[in-house]
């Protein structure tokens, strides 16, 4: 549980990453209009109340819930510089007991990609997940020709694991995705337990 007293943030050089408020609401809609085109090729299709205040109220109550329980975690990406609204990421799925994992899914406003913003969340959330959750594994996947998301998974330490047949609905479509893992103290090829 990461408490419901303190409002949860983390702080990265640039960027302060926290769960949404209700206060987003349009920064966040404008920038998900802005970056519809870019965005539909590797989200799922929206619902057609996507950018609606109810559907948004109704995200902000599912974080904060998340957040209480330890189920996930869905933050925004603020810049502290001028407080613009630059994407969001979110560990979610979080599993206990002998998993000790979660599955992290990001996405970047238009206006800011390519510009180290995402790689810094994805090394602040990735760190926080193994220090502070004392999760083992984080999990991530992208479509094959995702070049970018892969390159950005491989420079923040994420390694190919394989491919997952028909793994989520993109686009209207079930699609193949590839899979890649960051493990805490990276065990790969050990036999050992440590």
């Amino acid at each position: 549980m990461l408490g419901r007293k303190r409002k949860f943030r983390v702080e990265t050089e640039r960027l302060t990453l926290r769960p949404p408020l209700h206060s987003d609401f349009r920064a966040w809609t404008a920038l998900r209009v802005k970056s519809r085109e870019d965005l539909s090729a590797w989200e799922p299709s929206w619902a057609s109340d996507h950018l609606t205040r109810k559907a948004f109220t109704n995200r902000v109550y599912w974080a904060q819930r998340s957040v209480a329980s330890g189920s996930a975690l869905p933050l925004f990406l603020i810049r502290r510089e001028d407080s613009n609204l630059l994407g969001a990421i979110t560990l979610d799925n979080i599993r206990r007991g002998p998993a000790q994992a979660g599955t992290l899914g990001y996405w970047t406003g238009s206006p800011f990609v390519r510009q180290g913003y995402m790689r810094e969340a994805i090394e602040a959330v990735v760190h926080q997940a193994f220090t502070q959750l004392d999760l083992s594994r984080i999990e991530a996947a992208c479509l094959p020709e995702n070049a970018p998301s892969r390159g950005l998974l491989e420079k923040a330490g994420f390694k190919y694991e394989g491919v997952a047949q028909s793994y989520l609905q993109i686009d209207g479509r079930w699609r193949t995705h590839v899979l890649y893992a960051a493990l805490r103290g990276d065990r790969r090829g050990r036999t050992d337990t440590g």
